[in-house]
């Protein structure tokens, strides 16, 4: 038993010491192969770092090699534009250096050409004053001849002449004056009241409000709104003052300008209709309405122009027209008053031989400067001019337009017309109205302002107010005077008194000063 356990000891003593043995051998041989790798390693590692020394000495040898090659090429080409420069500079002071020579050349050719000049001027005064002296002893040599001046000659010769030739002309003058007369009187009336027997048209009358139904008073609070804001938007956005006051369930709408008055109308109606009235709302319904508006006055210019048969018309034009359909003056539709006028002339244009396609032509037209004269200023028939030009219409229309209320002297048979035409639209019953005690006063205020000036003798308001004819004492003011007085007085028109349009004040002495109050 015990030699069994001494074996096995002996064996396993072995086994440790064969163990240990090969850990130790082993331990060994790792480190071996560990310095020859790190040998290896090092080589290698020595290898590389000379390579790259080797590479980068070679680089920045090439770099050096680049840059002085990219120097010389910039510094040839430096050298190159210098030599360029300066060659043009060169060039540029030897055509400076000739141009100075032609200059001084042309300079002194032009003293000398002054000094003929002078020498040639000089000879022709002292011939002149030779001619005139001659003249005078040839008139003092016929006037010692004939025993008398050359004035007294002159007076006797047009004595006899006017003697022999005044009664004559006088005859013949009178009777052809005479018969001239009693024939275009005879004509004309019977033309113009063939003209208006003929020409059917309504009495139309405007004023300046337009009156909206409520469907009850509770409504009056809500178009004003909350503090107010309603109505401030409504104002704010059409233009047009609303005058809520004790009419029952009715609200006022007041504006100059029967465009806005309209737009406030359609808008209010529709707010009214719809219930939502608050400043979005508001803004939002005078837009829309705006735009229907438009489209309204292009339709009834182009109806306008379809009933008088006119063609060709720009369209620009034609909406112009329909736009005079919300226009008024002294409560006379402008619209209603452009297409009697063209009747009219056209009418009266066919008695006489006339175009009567032109003639209604530049009826319709020639008011049309109304359509925008609260935009532009100037008076309309200015505008009217104006805008024709723009459009290229006949010169004769063009001249029409601006004859037509005596701006500049009528110089055809159409501007004759359309101004007989445009005063029986405008003078017949019913066409106007205005309060006759209103007329009376301001007419009346015009007057007294126009003689309180120093010097004015008497002042008269013709055409409905529209000029006023200033006559002044020759004594007092002088003629560089009158247009300093014509213009004091505009400027106090202007200043004082509230009137639609303008008014042309006339300062008449021996000649006339002509200012517009705008």
């Amino acid at each position: 038993m015990v030699p069994i356990i001494a074996l096995v000891v002996a064996v396993l003593v072995a086994i440790a010491v064969g163990v240990a043995l090969g850990f130790v051998l082993g331990e060994q041989h790792r480190k071996r192969t560990a310095e020859a790798k790190l040998g290896s390693a090092e080589e290698e590692a020595k290898r590389i770092v000379n390579d790259a020394i080797k590479s980068a000495e070679q680089k920045r040898k090439e770099t050096i090699i680049e840059a002085k090659d990219e120097a010389f090429k910039l510094k040839s080409e430096a050298d190159k534009e210098i030599k360029e420069r300066r060659a043009e500079v060169t060039r540029q002071e030897r055509r400076v250096d000739q141009k100075e020579e032609a200059l001084d050349k042309r300079t002194a050719t032009i003293e000398r050409k002054e000094e003929d000049l002078k020498k040639r001027t000089e000879l022709v005064e002292a011939r002149l004053d030779e001619l005139e002296q001659l003249k005078l002893r040839q008139t003092e040599k016929l006037e010692t001849i004939a025993g008398m001046s050359q004035e007294d000659a002159r007076a006797v010769l047009l004595q006899r002449l006017d003697e022999e030739l005044t009664h004559e002309k006088a005859m013949r003058i009178s009777a052809y004056q005479s018969n001239l007369k009693d024939e275009c009187d005879n004509m004309a009336r019977e033309m113009v009241s063939q003209a208006i027997a003929r020409c059917a048209a309504d009495a139309t009358s405007e004023a300046t409000v337009s009156v909206v139904p409520l469907p009850n008073d509770e409504m009056k609070g809500r178009i004003i709104g909350r503090e107010g804001r309603n109505i401030r938007a409504l104002e704010t956005a059409t233009g047009c003052d609303l005058i809520i006051d004790d009419t029952p369930e009715a609200i006022t709408l007041s504006s100059f300008d029967q465009t806005r008055r309209e737009v406030a109308r359609m808008a209010l109606e529709r707010l009214i209709a719809d219930g939502r009235i608050h400043p979005a709302r508001i803004e939002e319904t005078v837009d829309k309405c705006r735009r229907e508006l438009e489209l309204t006055m292009k339709r009834e210019g182009e109806k306008a122009v379809m009933d008088l048969g006119i063609h060709s018309l720009h369209p620009d034009l034609v909406k112009l027209i329909g736009r005079l359909k919300f226009r008024s003056s002294y409560g006379q539709n402008v619209l209603s008053h452009s297409l009697e006028v063209a009747w009219l002339a056209g009418l009266m244009a066919g008695e006489l031989g006339v175009n009567v396609a032109m003639a209604r032509r530049a009826g319709l037209l020639h008011d049309i400067g109304k359509a925008l004269d609260h935009e532009i200023e100037g008076s309309h028939v200015q505008i009217g001019v104006d805008i024709c030009k723009k459009y290229r219409e006949n010169p004769a229309i063009i001249h029409a337009v601006e004859a037509h209320h005596g701006d500049v002297e009528p110089k055809t048979p159409l501007a004759f017309i359309i101004m007989a035409a445009d005063a029986i639209s405008a003078s017949r019953p019913g066409a106007r109205r205005e309060n006759m005690e209103s007329y009376i006063k301001r007419l009346e205020t015009l007057e007294a302002l126009c003689n309180g000036f120093d010097g004015v003798e008497s002042s008269y308001a013709v055409q409905a107010g529209r000029e006023v004819r200033i006559l002044v004492q020759p004594d007092k003011i002088a003629d560089d005077q009158v247009v300093l007085l014509a213009r004091s007085i505009a400027r106090k028109i202007e200043d004082e008194l509230d009137y639609p349009g303008q008014i042309k004040v006339s300062v008449i002495r021996e000649s006339r000063a002509t200012e517009y109050a705008k």
